[in-house]
């Protein structure tokens, strides 16, 4: 692996772990053993690296948003799909925990990210037809839009507002959590017949939440 690819892996696992703006050049180039020269040879400095995982993340979430649009979905395909959204994302926590922030500091990655915004919209948009088309869900079109718009809200602050408000739930945990209240804020759209699966669903969490929470 190249000098370059492994800087961003260790600029992301960095950021991820300690948050964007507690970690330098320096600190990564001495998590790498390496000196910050040798750094400095590839990114001019933390704004280039910035920018290297964020090109990254656009064009890795662009990609996994487009398959709606590709392709119907069923109930079964919509819940991996909102798994595989959420892991992208939390791959890419560094960024959605410190989102307002990163975005007045660095300017350049504001038009982008919106663009990225309007992509979750579509795609929360395409996955809602689609399941009001197989009868999973019963919902006006107004409220389709509106229901888009709450999960793109949903899928863009999960993590800000988890941070916010000082939880505390361990990283194995907070995937479940994030997917399984945007598969809350759907289900008072459930057909009747289907609310069978939103309790299954419920089962499910909180035998994971406890499962990954320490007993008293």
């Amino acid at each position: 692996m190249k000098t370059r690819d492994k800087i961003i892996i260790c600029s992301l696992d960095l950021f991820n772990l300690e948050g964007e703006t507690n970690v330098s050049t320096v600190d990564i180039a001495n998590e790498m053993d390496i000196s910050p020269g040798n750094l400095y040879y590839h990114f001019k400095g933390k704004e280039e690296i910035i920018n290297e995982l964020f090109t990254l993340f656009e064009s890795e979430l662009a990609d996994i948003l487009k398959a709606p649009v590709e392709a119907r979905l069923n109930m079964r395909d919509a819940w991996f799909y909102v798994y595989v959204v959420f892991e992208q994302i939390y791959q890419h926590r560094w960024l959605y925990r410190n989102l307002n922030d990163i975005l007045q500091r660095y300017p350049k990655l504001n038009k982008r990210f919106k663009k990225l915004m309007e992509r979750k919209m579509s795609a929360s948009l395409v996955i809602i037809n689609s399941l009001a088309s197989h009868g999973v869900l019963e919902i006006t079109e107004e409220a389709r839009r509106q229901l888009a718009e709450r999960l793109t809200m949903q899928l863009t602050f999960w993590l800000n507002y988890r941070q916010l408000r000082g939880e505390q739930s361990p990283d194995a945990l907070l995937l479940h959590e994030g997917v399984f209240e945007l598969v809350s804020s759907v289900a008072p759209y459930f057909e009747a017949s289907f609310q069978i699966i939103y309790d299954d669903m419920l089962t499910l969490y909180q035998q994971i939440r406890s499962e990954s929470l320490p007993s008293d």
